[in-house]
Parts: structure tokens; sequence; C-alpha cells
């Protein structure tokens, strides 16, 4: 188990997104319940694992499929460029009804749709509305979806690292102390990984690194707050 928090402890914030169609995904709920789960709308797998962690207290959002540039295949729910603000909120209830304790959303891919400026207005629009979260899961270097965030209200931070990319532990571990550097000198930092066997194993080993560091595993949202508590006492400062 990670530290516990404090407002001086450097925080970090792991994402496990992706997760919906694979029975084996359920190996998520091994890892300490602070981590953030990521879930798929309208999975075979989807909606049963995200109650099980709601019912363990671990902290759930809403894995939204976005546009990407490849046109990949982006399964139920998923956003484009084409559909009218109406559609985007109709596919956003969907996915907020199967869910509803979700507490916010991440983009699956979208590296196409995050850098439009009007669909991702309408989605902000509706997650104000929602009073919930959104994380940038980066998935473009030209993603405007986290500015548009803020403009709007929406409590928003960014992905740092993807821990696995590739499923070789000594590639995670790079990984992993990649995102210990940085939340070392930025006080914070957002990784997101996937549920695979081999991340989730990996984990186990890697997380007790972030104690060794003095460094606090936290839900997603407890770092948001964290970060807006900061910004309010620099404006209050000025």
């Amino acid at each position: 188990m990670a530290c516990t928090a404090s407002a001086e402890t450097p925080k970090v914030a792991i994402i496990i997104d992706d997760i919906g169609y694979r029975a084996t995904d359920s190996g998520v709920l091994t890892l300490p319940s602070n981590i953030t789960l990521s879930v798929l709308p309208h999975t075979p797998y989807g909606k049963s694992l995200a109650e099980k962690a709601h019912a363990s207290n671990v902290e759930v959002i809403l894995h939204i499929p976005m546009e990407a540039e490849n046109g990949k295949f982006l399964g139920p729910g998923g956003l484009t460029k084409d559909m009218s603000k109406n559609a985007i909120n109709k596919h956003l209830t969907a996915a907020f009804d199967e869910i509803p304790f979700a507490i916010g959303i991440n983009n699956h891919m979208g590296s196409l749709l995050t850098q439009l400026e009007r669909p991702m207005t309408w989605v902000m629009e509706f997650l104000k509305k929602k009073d919930v979260i959104f994380i940038d899961s980066v998935t473009s270097s030209q993603s405007k979806a986290e500015s548009i965030a803020k403009e709007y209200g929406v409590p928003a931070l960014h992905r740092h690292v993807f821990l696995d990319n590739h499923l070789e532990y000594q590639y995670i571990k790079q990984q992993f102390l990649s995102l210990i550097r940085l939340a070392k000198s930025n006080h914070s930092a957002i990784a997101i990984a996937h549920p695979h066997p081999e991340t989730i194993s990996s984990l186990k080993q890697l997380i007790p690194l972030l104690d060794e560091h003095n460094i606090s595993l936290v839900s997603a949202s407890h770092l948001l707050k964290n970060y807006q508590n900061t910004l309010n006492t620099m404006a209050i400062s000025e």
C-alpha cells in the first residue's frame, strides 16, 4: 500500500482503462483500491466489473470511445466528428445510465475528435451539467480537450505516462520509474495502463516502489481536488 497522502507528499494517480471486453479484466480488482478504473460502455464485462469495483469503494470513470485519426473501429457508444450535439448527448447519457456512479470520463482513442473544438465543447457542456471530471488521455499532441474542459469549468487533468505500450516487465518498470521522476519534479503525475495480465502482475511488483520514494498513490479525483485546492491557494495569495 502506498504511503498516506498529505499536502506535501508527491502524488500519483494510475488509471486502468480499456476495461470491459475480456473476462480477465477482473484482475484489476486485485490492485490497490485507490487506483481508478475506466470502463468502456456497453461491453460484455464492463458493467459488472464497474459494479464490483464501486461496491469495494474503487473509483470508476467511463472510457468514452472517440474518433481516431486512423479511423479505427470505436465500438458501442463512440463519438465521431459528424455527430450532432444531440447525438453526442444521447451517447454520453446512455453511458452514464449504464454506470450511473461513474465520476467522470477519459477518452478512448480520440486522436481526431479531441483536436476539434465544436464536438469537444459539446462534450464538456454535458460533463459540466453532470458535475463530473475529465481526464485527457492525450492520444494526440494537438488535443484541445483539457483546455476546453477548463474553459467550461469541468475539473480536468491529463495523462503524463502510458505504462504498458509494450507488455514486457522491464519496459513497464522503466515507464513506472519515469512516472516517479515526474511526480517528484511536478508534485503529481497521472499514468494510464490497461488490464492486461502482464500489466497487473507488473503493477503489483512496482506499486510498492512508491512508498520507497515517499509518493502517495491516490485516485484521479483526489489528484484533481488537490490540484484545484492548489490553484485556489495561489489565487488567494495573489
